[in-house]
């Protein structure tokens, strides 16, 4: 269904007629490529069983992980908005900027369907499947504010569990937004690690701006994770729970 890949955002109909067209086109014989990497495969079955299935940020995350190019179809609201990330390049290919999406559109976000990518990055020797320069953008800013105003509110697995965080460099020096408590609590992590419940009890912060504030930081490669440090006690989880209680 690579046909998204040029076209501006999709109502879910139109999504789900060319979906359909295309299981009738591959049941005639007609084969198109739709199989994705082994490794990504496992990633995406992990989240399957874990229910993360059609959580944008983990789906990212994995494929960040693994530096694996794939196209994401995201439902927002009612649209289909189809990006193809490039991990090597750190770019994506969309007809939209998601650097440039308001809270709302981020928070709507879901994954429903991957695939191997319809493009190819900028300068590939195979020129005749790259697209237009201007369908490419820079992925820092789009994982930066996914993780910030995106529906997942709680930890990536990655980073989750016992763990004390540092950061390595100012977000704001490469042109990435830190509001309010979110500049200061960075200002800190530069000079502390601290894990997630001292964080969280920082001005302005919260469990949920910790959280989205160390995801967006992991994600653009800036976090230091430490499972062995002194402040790295166990009973972070009944912590979390108990506050999120009151």
């Amino acid at each position: 269904m690579s046909d998204f890949e040029d076209q501006p955002l999709w109502r879910i109909s139109a999504f789900d007629s060319l979906r359909n067209a295309a299981a009738v086109a591959s049941s005639a014989g007609l084969r198109r490529e739709t199989l994705i990497s082994t490794t990504l495969q496992a990633e995406l079955r992990l989240l399957d069983r874990r229910r993360d299935a059609a959580d944008a940020l983990e789906v990212v995350a994995a494929c960040l992980r693994l530096r694996e190019s794939a196209l994401i179809y995201l439902q927002c609201s009612d649209l289909v908005w189809p990006i193809t990330l490039f991990p090597m390049q750190m770019l994506y290919h969309s007809p939209r900027s998601l650097a440039l999406g308001t809270r709302r559109e981020m928070g709507s976000l879901k994954t429903i369907e991957i695939e191997p990518p319809g493009v190819r990055p900028p300068g590939h020797w195979m020129h005749e499947r790259v697209a237009s320069d201007e369908s490419y953008h820079p992925l820092t800013p789009a994982l930066w504010t996914l993780a910030l105003q995106g529906p997942r509110s709680t930890l990536l697995q990655e980073v989750g569990g016992t763990a004390a965080y540092r950061v390595l460099r100012d977000p704001a020096s490469h042109g990435l937004a830190t509001p309010g408590a979110l500049g200061a609590a960075i200002e800190r992590l530069r000079k502390e690690s601290a894990p997630l419940r001292k964080i969280a009890g920082w001005p302005g912060m919260s469990v949920e701006r910790a959280s989205r504030l160390l995801n967006a930081l992991y994600l653009t490669s800036n976090l230091i994770v430490s499972r062995a440090h002194h402040s790295a006690r166990p009973g972070m989880l009944q912590w979390i729970l108990s506050r999120r209680s009151h």
